[in-house]
């Protein structure tokens, strides 16, 4: 079997890496290998995976201290340490550890506590829209293929009409106690029931649905109402809707972050739409009223005379609507003038003719980058 890859590498962050790091680093390898973006990839979705399992447990403060103390071994119920380790990582508790060195006496009274409830696993997911869906919301299904509770044993793993025995070798406790000589005397220690894997009960018939496992998966598509205004990397929490818990624990949650596709046109800073516009050189001097594209659709607007190029026009309440509120941002419209390229004899005639009757008349930028230029030279003399 192969090893494992080291989950840091798995996300390409350093030991050192902060909590956001981490996160920007799963978001931006889950939007890489999501099976929505690689249809029919088997390395794709054994990558996606990878990424998701790494980011389950470096996201978590408590699980990534036990993993980088001990490594994979920490999940995989061997405990790293010569122990069972601690709670919610294949470990058996603090309790159990306890136990193992005072032999037992006045911490438990048998009852094992990998028979209570046990909370689902939490689920990401993460999702593309486009700019138009980001800013005035949208309703998509999702597919999800979370664990769910079986409904044919309803959760006990046990055939119907069967029920769960207690184990035999350990007398229900999950736990067997040896004793061992020592030099400094006789210890007794606990080791975790081989017979039952620590549930202390045997499941002699088990489920022919979930092969006595409690729990199937299903593959499922959940309606998500994304709200207008929302930002990238923003993530949408649904309550309940992770892996369903075992021995009637409450189910996980599913969390979806969005991710929103590059417009052609627009960029948005915050709630503001920002385009650029091409004008024509006679537009610009003598004014005009020009389409502008919007996200509502076209508009008419009037440029002044004069207007030069990279200036920008304000358009009050045409931008983003803001998330869970009423209000819109603005947008921004960023002219460009172009100078035409190809032009016939006549044109370049009238164009000449312009130039002599003109001169340097009207033009203020030009007027004042020369006066400066003049004053610099001055000072240098």
């Amino acid at each position: 079997m192969a090893s494992k890859r080291d989950y840091y590498e798995v996300l390409g962050v350093s030991k050192q890496a902060t909590s956001d790091d981490i996160k920007k680093a799963y978001r931006k390898l889950a939007k890489k290998y999501h099976p929505d973006m690689n249809p029919g990839d088997k390395e794709a979705e054994a990558k996606f995976k990878e990424v998701n399992e790494a980011y389950e447990v470096l996201s978590d403060d408590q699980k990534r201290s036990a993993y980088d103390r001990y490594g994979h071994s920490a999940f995989d119920g061997t405990g790293g340490a010569g122990f069972s380790g601690f709670d919610g990582f294949g470990f058996g508790g603090l309790d159990d550890l306890f136990e193992s060195f005072m032999g037992g006496f006045g911490r438990r009274s048998g009852r094992n506590r990998r028979n209570e409830p046990i909370r689902g696993k939490d689920l990401h997911y993460a999702l593309e829209i486009s700019f138009e869906e980001a800013a005035f919301g949208v309703t998509k299904e999702i597919p999800v293929s979370r664990l769910q509770t079986c409904n044919t044993c309803s959760g006990t793993g046990a055939k119907p009409g069967t029920s769960e025995e207690t184990c035999k070798r350990c007398q229900g406790t999950g736990q067997i106690r040896y004793s061992q000589a020592t030099p400094f005397g006789q210890f007794v220690n606990v080791k975790t029931c081989d017979a039952c894997r620590g549930e202390g009960k045997i499941i002699t018939h088990p489920c022919e649905s979930c092969n006595g496992k409690g729990r199937i998966s299903k593959n499922q598509r959940i309606s998500l109402n994304i709200p207008a205004g929302i930002s990238e990397g923003q993530t949408i929490p649904l309550s309940g809707e992770g892996d369903s818990g075992l021995r009637g624990g409450p189910a996980g949650d599913l969390y979806i972050t969005i991710h929103i596709k590059p417009h052609e046109i627009f960029t948005r800073e915050g709630y503001d739409v920002i385009c650029d516009v091409p004008i024509s050189f006679t537009q610009a001097a003598l004014g005009a009223e020009i389409e502008i594209p919007t996200i509502d659709g076209i508009m008419k607007y009037r440029i002044p005379e004069g207007t030069q190029t990279s200036t920008v026009f304000k358009i009050k309440g045409k931008g983003i609507k803001r998330f869970r509120s009423e209000s819109r941002g603005d947008q921004y419209v960023r002219v460009h003038v172009e100078v035409p390229v190809k032009l016939s004899q006549k044109q370049k005639e009238l164009l000449r003719q312009f130039a002599e009757i003109s001169g340097d008349e009207g033009l203020v930028q030009k007027k004042s980058f020369f006066e400066k230029v003049k004053d610099l030279f001055k000072e240098q003399r």
